[in-house]
């Protein structure tokens, strides 16, 4: 039997490619500091990220090495993610894997704005967008095989460090309005994580060059409104309000808390238009997979606790 490991688990992406690979077939384990035994049809093993004789010890025998592990509350990230990923890259050359990274849009600034392909220049402006950069930079010269998948924001079950679950609709409360950090207008790309683990997949499943890096189109919001507008459907309200972001009001605060600095670093990604090209994933895969905007959005409001029992 196949067998992969999980960095991060307990995540929205991380939680998806396992019941992804464990569909497959797939003897899937994961590395947790605290956890340990068999739990939800996933090895649990005792061990740390940041470690690399962890990484290494859980990674034996492992054809597939998902990194979905971030720092939480994104602290320490400027110390934390390189050494990370460069436990993943010699966990996944001894062990003859390939990684697979979800990647993000924080790669580019403005200046490939608006329709992103993976040939764009990677110009960030912010703090986490270079460490992603260097990031990928280590897996392209570190000599393990890779799949990146680059895509929008998250959204879907389990996915609640993200702008759906903290902001748009905050999770396990009453939806008593909307909140929408985009300017009017303004497109937004979305990531609905059951189909970007089934894309992942479905790229594992074909040959692949050594390092390969492909863009999820996913859910794309062309003016900011279908968003809103299936969060209302779904819970049978067209008349939800919606609010706009107090960007001002974080800025001023972020100052002393962490996550809203954050989340003002990246304001720069709803002022525009930003899209991925996914004209190489289509070639390769001849299709993306994609659930409708309503049943995403009802699966995710599930997850998160916010439909009526």
């Amino acid at each position: 039997m196949a067998k992969a490991l999980i960095l991060g688990a307990t995540g929205g992406i991380g939680g998806a490619m396992a019941r992804v690979l464990r569909g497959r077939g797939f003897q899937v384990s994961a590395l947790h500091r605290q956890k340990s035994g068999v739990e939800g049809g996933i090895s649990w093993i005792t061990g740390d990220a940041f470690n690399g004789l962890d990484v290494m010890r859980a990674a034996e025998g492992a054809e597939v090495i998902v990194h979905a592990v971030n720092p939480p509350q994104y602290r320490h990230w400027d110390k934390l993610v390189l050494p990370m990923i460069d436990n993943s890259i010699a966990a996944a050359k001894a062990a003859g894997a390939r990684i697979v990274l979800p990647g993000t849009v924080y790669n580019y600034g403005p200046d490939a704005f608006p329709l992103l392909r993976e040939t764009s220049p990677q110009n960030p402006k912010t703090r986490k967008g270079k460490i992603r950069v260097e990031m990928e930079r280590h897996l392209q010269e570190g000599g393990a095989k890779v799949l990146i998948v680059r895509a929008g924001d998250f959204f879907g079950p389990g996915a609640g460090n993200n702008w759906f679950a903290q902001v748009i609709v905050k999770a396990r409360m009453p939806v008593t309005r909307i909140v929408y950090p985009g300017a009017r207008g303004v497109g937004h790309s979305w990531a609905y994580l059951p189909d970007l683990a089934e894309t992942m997949m479905l790229l594992l499943e074909r040959p692949l060059p050594d390092f390969a890096r492909f863009h999820f189109q996913g859910h794309w919001d062309k003016d900011g409104s279908e968003m809103i507008t299936a969060i209302r459907r779904v819970l049978g309200n067209p008349a939800l309000q919606v609010s706009r972001f107090p960007w001002l009001a974080t800025k001023l605060a972020s100052p002393f808390v962490p996550m809203l600095r954050e989340l003002q670093e990246m304001r720069y990604l709803w002022q525009k238009n930003v899209e991925l090209d996914n004209t190489a994933l289509m070639a390769a895969l001849g299709g993306e997979p994609h659930t409708n905007w309503d049943e995403a959005v009802r699966a995710t409001l599930a997850a998160n606790g916010n439909l009526a029992s």
